[in-house]
């Protein structure tokens, strides 16, 4: 039987309807497939950016601490130096003072004029030369002038050899010196210095390390002793 244009209508309107339907759920479908996605890629992205956040933060605090520590570091180590400084200034203070005491040896003649000669006849036996030139402070020339005799003969009598003394009149020790000799020989290339602050310089060396601990105590940590 043919269809009547009413029934043609209500059958295109049913297909319409259908056709709307399986729009709408496709649609929906859709549009849930693209919210679900959309969640997935935002919590993927929120996720990648939180993890960047706390590797950055991490990074910071890793660098604050870093930096708290070489600060720390620094500041110790400036509190050491200062401590040591402190220390050889303290040393050096008490050389000073021995350089000081070591100048009233020529307060007392007779004691110094005993020492000017051990000093000179010591000078003596380390160079083994038999012309001898003596550099002593102006002040002490006289005195010098008055053990040279008695000195080659001590020389003499101890090494069977003539030593010829003679003092160098043009060229003095300082007058801020605590006293002593420089002997040349070979003129001049040779020289020894016993002055009394060479002499207290080479004993320093050898007693700063119990200079050290007789002022701080000892130190388990030093691993020379110089």
């Amino acid at each position: 039987m043919a269809l009547s244009d009413a029934d043609v209508q209500k059958q295109i309107k049913h297909m319409m309807a259908f056709i709307e339907q399986e729009a709408n759920e496709k649609a929906e479908e859709i549009d849930a497939k693209a919210e679900e996605e959309f969640n997935i890629e935002k919590g993927r992205l929120v996720q990648q950016q939180r993890l960047k956040i706390m590797e950055y933060y991490e990074k910071k605090e890793k660098q604050v601490e870093l930096q708290k520590k070489i600060q720390s570091s620094n500041m110790l180590n400036q509190a050491r130096l200062k401590a040591l400084k402190v220390r050889e200034d303290h040393v050096r203070n008490v050389l000073e003072e021995a350089r000081k005491r070591l100048g009233e040896i020529t307060h007392n003649p007779a004691q110094y004029r005993e020492i000017l000669q051990l000093l000179i006849i010591q000078g003596l036996y380390q160079l083994t030369e038999l012309n001898i030139t003596l550099r002593v402070r102006q002040v002490d020339l006289s005195l010098v002038e008055s053990l040279i005799d008695n000195i080659q003969q001590q020389y003499k009598q101890k090494t069977k050899k003539d030593v010829v003394l003679k003092i160098d009149s043009d060229n003095f020790l300082p007058t801020e010196s605590c006293g002593g000799v420089e002997l040349l020989a070979s003129k001049g290339r040779i020289k020894i210095s016993n002055t009394l602050e060479t002499r207290l310089e080479l004993i320093a060396q050898q007693l700063i390390p119990e200079i050290r601990s007789a002022l701080f105590g000892h130190n388990s940590n030093r691993k020379f002793n110089d």
